[in-house]
């Protein structure tokens, strides 16, 4: 059982950061594809970033040269740093983690619990 908690989400003004983090706990050999989602209010779950083990990231292009994805493989804790942030990135967002148990192993897919990002403009 792997367990994931968000933290850093909160209500910032139109043009700043914050930092999301995403740590992971439980049984984990390796942590191979991480991925955010986000939610807005009245919309379904779109993807936002995502990066294989390999650390090849892609990005939604509303956040491209804006958000970074990252990983700290130290602290099993994976992260969404945010800059320049708008009206229309209010939204909950989560983590989306692929982990092994053992080498070779199977792939599991756990998800965060979501942390709300809120961009006054």
């Amino acid at each position: 059982q792997v367990q994931l908690v968000e933290s850093g989400g909160g209500l910032v003004q139109s043009g700043g950061s914050l930092r999301l983090s995403c740590a992971a706990s439980g049984s984990i050999y390796s942590i191979n594809n991480m991925a955010w989602y986000r939610q807005a209010p009245g919309k379904q779950r779109e993807w936002v970033a995502s990066r294989t083990s390999g650390g090849a990231s892609n990005y939604i292009d509303s956040v491209k040269g804006r958000f970074t994805i990252s990983i700290d493989n130290s602290k099993n804790t994976i992260y969404l740093k945010m800059n320049s942030l708008k009206s229309g990135d209010t939204a909950v967002y989560f983590c989306n983690i692929q982990t092994r148990k053992r080498p070779g192993g199977r792939l599991y897919d756990d998800w965060g619990q979501g942390t709300q990002v809120t961009v006054s403009s």
